[in-house]
């Protein structure tokens, strides 16, 4: 990881991305505690790592990163990001785009604010993504 991307993610900690971070987290154990909804605690806990330590990573389309379609990107991945969004996409959104206004404020925090609105994004159709180095 590159020296900015360290100090970045410090700063993201400090500032909004440990509590969106624990937001993830608690999604993950609610869905795994349910047993049947342990693909979208995987997917939550990936994610909740990923908004813990944004900057360095991005999100891609896994289809799009190895060339194949799977379970995840298909079909079964639209339903599946479908439920994802009533149980637990939608409030997650919400957290990422209030904590965005909130940074969106001050000049130092746009960039943080931006992070923000990409997972939020993210917290509406996470099924299908994987995590990479930028």
């Amino acid at each position: 990881m590159q020296p900015v991307s360290i100090l970045l993610n410090i700063l993201w900690i400090l500032i909004g991305g440990a509590w969106m971070a624990f937001g993830w987290l608690v999604a993950a154990v609610i869905m795994a505690v349910t047993i049947i909804g342990l693909p979208w605690a995987r997917a939550a806990f990936n994610i909740a790592v990923y908004t813990l330590l944004p900057f360095g990573s991005r999100a891609v389309r896994r289809d799009e990163l190895t060339g194949q379609s799977d379970i995840g990107t298909g079909p079964l991945g639209v339903i599946g990001n479908l439920i994802w969004f009533v149980l637990a996409g939608w409030w997650l959104a919400i957290g990422h785009v209030l904590t965005a206004i909130v940074l969106a404020v001050t000049i130092i925090g746009i960039p943080f604010a931006w992070a923000h609105l990409k997972l939020a994004g993210i917290a509406l159709w996470p099924i299908g993504k994987v995590i990479v180095p930028a």
